[in-house]
């Protein structure tokens, strides 16, 4: 007599796990439901999302398997959702709340409307690039920019590269390869990711050559260090840090008289390459390139993307046979600009033969220029619907806060801000939880980066132009990840 349950008969065979059940790739290929997918990505990408999906599958336990999971549909879906993520740009568009207005990690200086139409322009078709339209002949891609250039700094001449290293790499390397550059030790400066001055001039292939102290140099230092083996005598601004007290430092007429007996290239390197002084907005002095120039350097380096309020691009201006002896360096070519940089620096140097209006339509400078009353009235709006958005999650107020200009500019100068601070509910956990807050805006369509400070999260608001649409996507703050 069996004394097995009902309907467990030792020779009822036992069901199979549902991944022996999972449909072939064929058959997946050929059902309804892929078409839509097949018209979007393509059938190959189709077919390589499904077999990652079928191996994921294979690879689950059984037990961890549920029969609706290896459905047909279900798969087909699953590769969609793989498809989708793939397809999503890496490099997108974010709200930059840090308070740092030109941030390195987020792309610096946001380009005016006039940048943006202009490369829209060039990319969508053939340009002149390198095409006299006057002569039917070749022509000059720096002749876009030269003009402007000249104009604006009073130089003879003027070439763009890539960035301003770059310019600086092959300044260099024009003038004093195998040679040495003569440089005050308060000079040798760190720039962003660890780069060194000190290493850019040795891979320009010159010998660096020291001198003074890094908070005193004075004029016979430099004199002393002069000789036939000079090449050039590189001064650069210190603009991601300052150095006070006991000081002193040898500027660029001083340095010009130095040079212009034995014929030796002064070089200045500007870094952040204001155009205009900032004391216009409120902001401490910056010097410019006119001001190099006209107090005789023979070239002068500064970037494009920092207090220019550009695209990325290294501009070099000065003398006229020296720019032509850069142009015939073969590292130019290895350095040059794209036809789109061209057109937005172009686009963004037009602005400034209108200096009047130019806060008006630099982003860069009209961030900067915000008024506190304004910046008080936007938190004043968005204040109460995020924190309905983040009830029982955390706390939002509005509040004083100190924003900077960024990219190695003004290091030592703030700008009043506002921001909307957020602390999470409960003391238990409060770094992980701000941590997941932070993880939480980050993961909204489109990105929101703020920065932790004194256990809270702070929304600096300087840089938001864009309220309405960062208000729209509030609704999917609380289903975004990173939940407290």
């Amino acid at each position: 007599m069996s004394i097995l349950p009902p309907g467990d008969d030792a020779t009822t065979p036992a069901a199979p796990p549902p991944r022996r059940h999972l449909p072939a790739l064929d058959r997946l290929l050929r059902d309804p439901a892929a078409a839509a997918l097949i018209e979007r990505y393509g059938r190959p990408a189709l077919a390589t999302a499904l077999r990652a999906e079928l191996d994921r599958l294979r690879a689950t336990p059984a037990t961890a398997l549920r029969p609706a999971d290896t459905a047909a549909g279900a798969v087909l879906a699953q590769a969609g959702e793989r498809l989708e993520a793939a397809a999503r740009p890496s490099l997108r568009r974010v709200f930059n709340l840090t308070g740092t207005v030109l941030h390195t990690n987020l792309g610096r200086a946001a380009l005016p409307e006039a940048a943006i139409a202009a490369v829209g322009i060039v990319a969508a078709g053939p340009s002149n690039l390198e095409y006299d339209l006057a002569s039917g002949a070749r022509g000059e891609r720096d002749d876009h920019l030269e003009p402007l250039l000249c104009a604006l700094t009073g130089a003879a001449a003027a070439t763009v590269v890539n960035n301003n290293a770059a310019a600086l790499l092959l300044v260099l390397n024009t003038l004093a390869a195998r040679r040495q550059v003569v440089i005050s030790r308060g000079e040798l400066i760190e720039i962003g990711g660890a780069f060194r001055l000190p290493d850019i001039i040795t891979r320009s292939g010159c010998r660096l050559v020291e001198v003074g102290t890094t908070n005193r140099t004075h004029p016979r230092d430099y004199a002393e260090a002069l000789g036939p083996r000079t090449g050039a005598v590189l001064k650069v601004h210190t603009s991601n840090y300052a150095i006070e007290g006991f000081t002193a430092a040898v500027g660029e007429a001083d340095l010009a008289q130095l040079c212009r007996v034995p014929h030796v290239p002064l070089v200045v390197d500007l870094g952040s390459g204001a155009l205009l002084d900032p004391r216009r907005y409120g902001l401490p002095h910056e010097p410019t390139p006119m001001q190099a120039i006209a107090a005789g350097a023979d070239l002068v380096t500064f970037s494009g993307d920092k207090l220019l309020g550009g695209p990325q691009a290294g501009l070099i201006v000065g003398r006229a046979d020296l720019i032509a002896r850069i142009r015939r360096n073969p590292l130019k070519r290895a350095l040059r600009v794209d036809k789109l940089t061209i057109a937005a620096l172009g686009a963004v140097l037009g602005l400034y033969r209108d200096p009047d209006r130019l806060a008006e339509r630099l982003p860069a400078w009209r961030a900067l220029r915000r008024p506190l009353a304004a910046l008080h009235d936007q938190a004043a709006r968005l204040a109460p619907a995020l924190a309905a958005r983040l009830a029982g999650l955390a706390t939002v107020e509005s509040g004083a806060c100190v924003s900077q200009v960024g990219s190695g500019s003004l290091p030592t100068q703030g700008v009043a801000s506002v921001a909307l601070v957020i602390r999470p509910v409960g003391r238990r956990g409060a770094g992980a939880a701000l941590r997941r807050l932070a993880e939480r805006f980050r993961a909204l369509p489109v990105p929101v980066i703020g920065r932790i400070h004194d256990g809270a999260l702070l929304l600096d608001l300087r840089c938001l132009e864009d309220e309405a649409g960062f208000a729209a996507q509030l609704a999917a703050l609380r289903d975004a990840p990173g939940a407290p």
